[in-house]
């Protein structure tokens, strides 16, 4: 049976608007850097995510201890112990053989992100504190000091700065299509849950994982509106509100470098520029954890001139910590988030 003219407009008309052509063409064209620091950044930019592991961090294996200190939802908390166990920063255990309730244990993976909260930590520390301390004091048991970590080059042992490195493609570098992160709008005040934590106050400050790409961008070299864009593939107006907020918060400074028209270029701030030291970190978290013997990024330390990795070192006696080397002392009542489960960052070995 033939189809009348109008019948044959209709279904031309129907055709075209579900045809996905057009719109899937421009969406499969958008790329991104391949870094292993986005693999990072999709953790600890959900705000939930970096709160049940840093609750983790402190002592908390069952259910109720993460939503009783964090007051988290019943749904939201099981969402995040499921999608963290997926990514295999935690894992189930039984209670016993004859439960079947099941605890949530830091992986191998998730003890390996101490080194990046404490590069977090120390920037929280030294740029968002108000006072002269922050909530936790370190002490390092290899030398009994009280710490202040650092980041340092695995080769010199010396501090690294962000003028101090150049990047270089690895085996594993390249553009692969854009990801979609766990969560795309920003958190708000989520990261400040809980207990007093620098941690927080650096991730609250940083923002979403567009945030912290467009940091990653500038310590590449990528200043002005139009080169972010086309790193990242990024929408104009969700950049504009990005860097708007990164330059009230201190990250960059807006500085016009042309007049007719105007245009402006974004540079960070010395508090912009000590981000370095952890983003330097997550990168290194996810060269080991997530890119297969592949780095996509090598680092270059001019001051030795070697390759190097990253390392968060004791400032005092300058050995790399780990979460088994450091005790902490609060400077807050642990009674109102949980108590004190532990004087140790990790209670007990995986």
């Amino acid at each position: 049976m033939r189809l009348s003219v109008a019948a044959k407009e209709k279904t031309a008309r129907t055709s075209k608007k579900k045809s996905p052509v057009s719109k899937g063409i421009k969406q499969s064209s958008v790329t991104e850097r391949r870094c292993s620091i986005a693999s990072t950044v999709g953790i600890l930019s959900d705000a939930w995510a970096f709160l049940v592991i840093r609750e983790a961090f402190f002592g908390s294996k069952r259910f109720e201890e993460f939503r009783s200190g964090l007051e988290i939802t019943r749904a939201t908390l099981t969402d995040r112990l499921r999608r963290l166990t997926h990514e295999g920063i935690l894992r189930e255990v039984s209670y016993s053989d004859t439960s079947s309730r099941v605890e949530y244990k830091l992986t191998k993976a998730g003890i390996d992100l101490y080194p990046t909260f404490m590069a977090l930590m120390q920037f929280g520390d030294r740029w968002l504190e108000s006072s002269k301390s922050g909530p936790l004091q370190l002490i390092h048991q290899g030398c009994n000091c009280v710490s202040k970590p650092i980041v340092t080059c695995s080769c010199c042992e010396r501090r690294i700065t962000a003028q101090d490195v150049t990047y270089i493609d690895g085996p594993g570098g390249g553009r692969v299509a854009a990801d979609t992160p766990w969560r795309s709008r920003r958190t708000g005040d989520d990261f400040m849950r809980g207990r007093p934590s620098s941690v927080s106050r650096s991730l609250e400050v940083i923002g979403d994982r567009w945030s912290f790409l467009i940091i990653r961008e500038a310590f590449y070299g990528h200043t002005r509106f139009d080169q972010l864009q086309a790193e990242l593939g990024i929408a104009t107006n969700i950049l504009t509100d990005r860097l708007a907020r990164l330059v009230d918060r201190g990250v960059f400074r807006k500085q016009k470098y042309q007049s007719a028209p105007e245009r402006f270029e974004y540079v960070l701030t010395p508090m912009g520029a000590d981000l370095h030291g952890p983003l330097m970190m997550m990168m290194a978290w996810g060269d080991r954890w997530r890119a297969n013997g592949r780095p996509p990024m090598l680092l270059h330390h001019k001051l030795c001139d070697e390759n190097f990795t990253p390392v968060v070192a004791c400032n005092r006696c300058g050995q790399p910590i780990d979460a088994f080397s450091m005790k902490y002392r609060m400077r807050y009542n642990p009674d109102k988030f949980g108590g004190r489960k532990s004087s140790r960052a990790v209670p007990g070995r995986v």
